[in-house]
C-alpha cells in the first residue's frame, strides 16, 4: 500500500525493522531535549505528515522496550490517525515511573501500525440474541 508522507523532522522515514514487523518506530522531532517527570504527560511531534486511504487508519502504540525498561508510555494507546487528519503526528507519552524521563531529538518513541476498520451501520432493535456468557461483564468468564 502506498501512504503519502511529508518528513518535515532531521530524521529518516518510520520503517519496518523486520519482514514480520507489524509496526514502525515513530521518532522525536525535537529543537532540544524535553524532560518528562514522574506522571508528567506531554504531546511530542514527529514531524510527519500523512495521507492515509479511507478505510485505512494508522495506530500510534507503545513500545514496549520503552514501557518495560523506562516506563514511558503513550497515554491514549492505541492513538488513531484518521484518513482525513492533515497535521503533525503527534504522540502523547506519560512517564509512569518514578525518574525524570529525557526525550532525545531522534529518540524512538512509539510505533506505527496501518490498518484497514470497518464503518458501521446500526440497525436498532428491541432485544438482541441469547449467549451463554450473557450480560456477564469485566472477569465473569474467570481467571483462569
Amino acid at each position: 500500500m502506498q501512504i503519502k508522507i511529508i518528513n518535515k523532522s532531521r530524521h529518516d522515514l518510520p520503517h519496518y525493522e523486520t519482514i514480520a514487523s507489524a509496526g514502525m518506530d515513530l521518532r522525536a522531532s525535537l529543537t532540544e531535549s524535553r524532560i518528562l517527570k514522574p506522571l508528567e504527560r506531554t504531546i511530542v511531534g514527529t514531524g510527519l505528515f500523512i495521507e492515509l486511504p479511507v478505510g485505512i487508519e494508522a495506530q500510534v502504540r507503545p513500545r514496549s522496550g520503552l514501557a518495560a525498561k523506562k516506563g514511558v508510555t503513550v497515554l491514549n494507546a492505541p492513538g488513531t490517525i484518521d484518513a482525513d487528519y492533515r497535521g503533525e503526528i503527534g504522540v502523547i507519552l506519560v512517564n509512569l515511573s518514578n525518574e525524570e524521563f529525557t526525550i532525545n531529538n531522534g529518540e524512538r518513541i512509539a510505533q506505527l501500525v496501518i490498518a484497514k476498520h470497518e464503518r458501521a451501520e446500526w440497525t436498532e432493535v428491541d432485544e438482541l440474541s441469547e449467549t451463554d456468557r450473557g450480560k456477564g461483564g469485566f472477569g465473569s468468564t474467570g481467571v483462569k
